[in-house]
């Protein structure tokens, strides 16, 4: 075992010893960074697979964050997209062209140059995929056509169609640039950290995997975001990830000092952390909130009678109050408010359970001797799987569940580690319901999440095996596509508009929630930063004397 897992453990034990009431003292706060020391940063679960594209997921992105950089930097308060690896660019008038100057003398941590051929190479990666290595197409690339290398520094794309959200889309997680040898590597290779060879701040010491990996300072790196105040080493000399599933052993490892910084504090737990004077850190993931989406293959919810009438049964207010705090706004869109693009979208969203029962009611679902809505033999029982990274889902959906059970309707919630989760969450006919959720500061993010070759939460790829798909949207994936290839930016944003309109008017999802990512800090943790949607930054990060 080693050392930072023996301090784990040892929390484990002050956890079961104290109930924290004990004070917390700290040195006077430096006035300048201090350099050196190793932050221990506890995360609920294990990273998958740090193949870029894959960032979406927050253990993924929390590390991918540190070691890779991005072409281009989006500034997290004004969503203004600023020079990093590349030092300029144009853009043709109808975004089918985009040309970048990169930074000279940027390597890779194997040595290898960061250079235009190496841009080039990653976005053709990301922008076709390569199914020779299993590798998928990024979601955040539209209408991806192919690269141009014009000298060492200057790197062009093309498109087949305008591609708008392309330059926001370099500044992302999963557009973080990768070495040549990494992008050689099949996709079930890039689940080990150590195989991951970026140009950012930290590099990869060593992993134990599913338990614990550590990260140290990159001693040359001198190519930061170039606005940021901070150039040069990262302050840090390492980071060290310990998984730590349970909510009670990372507060109580925070508050005993065994740990510095931990990710998914939940609602009920933010009181606690702040009166130790702790801080608490939410920054908004300013995408598609946190929601519950249908499945209109399945017969139960192919009627959209039936949506609406349990979007109305569905008290968001309630859900908030009861389980969350201010960090999680009720949702008034599919979209956060901070999103590009938010169309207020309250009075469409209203707890309304009469109305909710003459829909029902229009629909043929009828009030059964058991309480039970019911038609033609058939009882009105859905079924949903919790979802692991997102927070208090189990509660959420139980809530959910409560609520449609006062009209009749069941919501059966399942394990969201059972080992049928994976093929049965495919298939609309074993799950009607599903919870999902999806940030990325561009608008780009709708499509995303309900287009059918991307995220596809709807499910319009049809069931599995001989079933015969019947349910596509058409109106849908038009306007998703217009959205995607809309150069002009009111045009575009009207299009966001509509197309919020229509998934509410079709009730095809039911949002709940804002959803912030939650974080905990000691006191002597200074200079935590956040990408856009909320994933850390360390590269600025010092710890004070304590």
């Amino acid at each position: 075992m080693t050392t930072t897992l023996k301090r784990l453990a040892f929390a484990v034990a002050a956890v079961a010893a104290t109930s924290f009431s004990l004070p917390v003292a700290f040195a006077e706060e430096a006035s300048q960074p201090v350099k050196g020391g190793t932050l221990v940063y506890l995360e609920q679960q294990a990273h998958t697979n740090l193949y870029p594209p894959a960032g979406g997921f927050y253990p993924n992105g929390g590390v991918l964050n540190q070691i890779t950089d991005k072409l281009t930097y989006q500034n997290p308060k004004t969503l203004e997209i600023e020079p990093w690896i590349a030092e300029s660019w144009t853009i043709n008038e109808d975004a089918t062209e985009y040309t970048f100057k990169i930074r000279p003398g940027v390597t890779f941590s194997d040595g290898t140059p960061l250079d235009a051929a190496a841009v080039a190479k990653n976005f053709d990666v990301y922008g076709l995929g390569n199914k020779a290595l299993k590798q998928p197409v990024s979601e955040v690339i539209n209408n991806y056509d192919r690269s141009e290398v014009i000298d060492a520094l200057t790197v062009k794309f093309y498109f087949k169609k305008p591609a708008p959200g392309f330059l926001q889309g370099t500044s992302v997680i999963g557009s973080g640039l990768v070495s040549l040898s990494t992008l050689a590597l099949p996709f079930e290779e890039l689940g080990d950290a150590t195989r991951i060879i970026g140009s950012g701040p930290f590099v990869v010491e060593s992993e134990t995997l599913g338990k614990e990996l550590k990260l140290r300072a990159r001693e040359d790196y001198v190519w930061g975001p170039a606005k940021l105040s901070h150039q040069g080493r990262a302050y840090l000399d390492g980071i060290t990830y310990i998984i730590t599933g349970e909510d009670s052993v990372r507060i109580g490892a925070l508050l005993a000092g065994q740990a510095d910084f931990i990710r998914q504090v939940q609602a009920y737990d933010e009181a606690q952390v702040e009166a130790q004077d702790f801080q608490i850190y939410a920054p908004s993931t300013r995408g598609v909130n946190n929601s519950v989406v249908f499945r209109p293959d399945n017969p139960l919810v192919a009627d959209v009678r039936v949506r609406q009438a349990l979007l109305h049964a569905t008290d968001t207010k309630e859900i908030v109050s009861t389980l969350f705090s201010k960090n999680y706004p009720q949702a008034t869109s599919i979209i956060a408010s901070t999103a590009l693009g938010y169309v207020d979208l309250s009075d469409k969203l209203t707890f309304d359970p009469e109305k909710s029962r003459t829909l029902l009611e229009e629909a043929g679902w009828t009030l059964g001797p058991n309480g039970r809505r019911q038609k033609e033999g058939k009882e009105l029982v859905l079924t949903a799987y919790e979802s692991l990274p997102q927070p208090q889902n189990k509660e959420t959906l139980q809530l959910v569940a409560q609520q449609w059970g006062k009209l009749g309707v069941k919501l059966n919630v399942l394990a969201g580690d059972s080992g049928s989760k994976t093929v049965d969450d495919l298939d609309p006919e074993k799950t009607p319901v599903s919870p999902a959720m999806v940030g990325r500061a561009d608008p780009d993010v709708i499509k995303s999440q309900y287009y059918p070759k991307n995220r596809d939460v709807l499910r319009q790829k049809g069931g599995l095996g001989d079933k015969v798909k019947s349910f596509v949207d058409e109106r849908l994936n038009g306007l998703l596509e217009q959205l995607a290839s809309e150069p002009d930016r009111d045009k575009r944003l009207a299009i966001a508009g509509e197309v919020q309109n229509y998934v509410i008017d079709q009730a095809y999802a039911i949002p709940i929630f804002e959803e912030p990512q939650a974080f905990a800090g000691a006191p002597y943790v200074h200079g935590v930063a956040f990408e856009a949607v909320g994933r850390p930054s360390f590269y600025s990060t010092w710890l004070a004397e304590h």
